[in-house]
């Protein structure tokens, strides 16, 4: 895995011939679950990839751009499309951020004539972690070195951003029903919104906590031991809610379990010793 600073004129160095996948980490991953970043590195090189992670990027600028702030919107834009210079993909751990590359990008920076033809080819590359492992590099099964199936069965919900905008929806069902051991058992209503939607459970609170609620209520009639999803800011407000209601349900990212990561502890329990990296 490569690390460098980006500047507009370096070159991506490259340490084997595969093709090279930029690891777009988001600030959540970054901040509240690294392992979600390891466990994606993992997966993409199983993929036959070589991941680089440029130490220019930041936000996607989806808060910002979401509040009208279009100014440090595209500052951040132009900023990670020059970060992401030479790399064949762009993959991010999250359909929300993916969908804020890919979908929003190219009409951000459409009037800035420096960068507006790269960003519509920056945009190309973009691709949410598990549809680039399924639809791009044509992975059908977890290797099964990679595999630890969970205790218990698991429910996945379909995050918004992900679903709506970049079509996710059997790809991870595919991968997770691939490993063995792993039961896999669904929610009623699993593309429904969780309630977080960023800035939305900020600026209307008692909108969100009631969509949360429906969504954990949803979440418990399935029977599962953990939930699934590819967005750490819907497991994040679900597994909060979970918490708080005693339900005894974990949280994790999808990218967790599909890369065998069974010992870093769920989302919001107590760290105990070092994760698998």
């Amino acid at each position: 895995m490569a690390s460098e600073q980006a500047t507009s004129s370096r070159t991506v160095p490259r340490q084997t011939r595969r093709p090279l996948a930029g690891l777009f980490v988001t600030c959540l991953v970054d901040v509240m679950r690294p392992s979600v970043g390891f466990a994606a590195a993992r997966l993409i090189e199983a993929a036959g990839c070589e991941v680089y992670v440029p130490s220019g990027q930041t936000c996607c600028g989806q808060p910002a751009y979401n509040s009208g702030d279009r100014a440090d919107a595209r500052a951040l834009a132009r900023q990670t499309v020059i970060a992401f210079r030479g790399c064949d993909y762009v993959v991010a751990p999250s359909g929300s951020c993916a969908g804020m590359l890919k979908k929003h990008y190219p009409k951000l920076l459409a009037d800035d004539p420096d960068i507006a033809e790269e960003a519509q080819r920056f945009a190309a590359k973009v691709h949410e972690l598990v549809s680039f492992l399924v639809d791009v590099r044509g992975m059908t099964a977890i290797p099964p070195e990679m595999q630890a199936a969970p205790r218990g069965p698991v429910t996945y919900h379909d995050s918004c951003s992900g679903l709506r905008e970049l079509g996710i929806k059997g790809q991870p069902r595919q991968l997770l029903t691939s490993i063995k051991g792993l039961r896999l058992v669904e929610m009623a209503d699993s593309e429904i919104c969780c309630g977080f939607g960023g800035t939305f459970s900020i600026k209307f609170p008692d909108i969100s906590n009631a969509m949360v609620e429906s969504k954990t209520e949803r979440i418990a009639a399935a029977g599962p031991t953990m939930v699934l999803a590819g967005d750490l800011g819907c497991l994040l407000n679900m597994a909060g809610k979970l918490a708080r209601q005693g339900r005894g349900i974990a949280a994790r990212h999808v990218a967790e379990v599909l890369a065998g990561d069974d010992s870093t502890p769920p989302i919001g329990a107590p760290m105990s010793g070092a994760s698998r990296r």
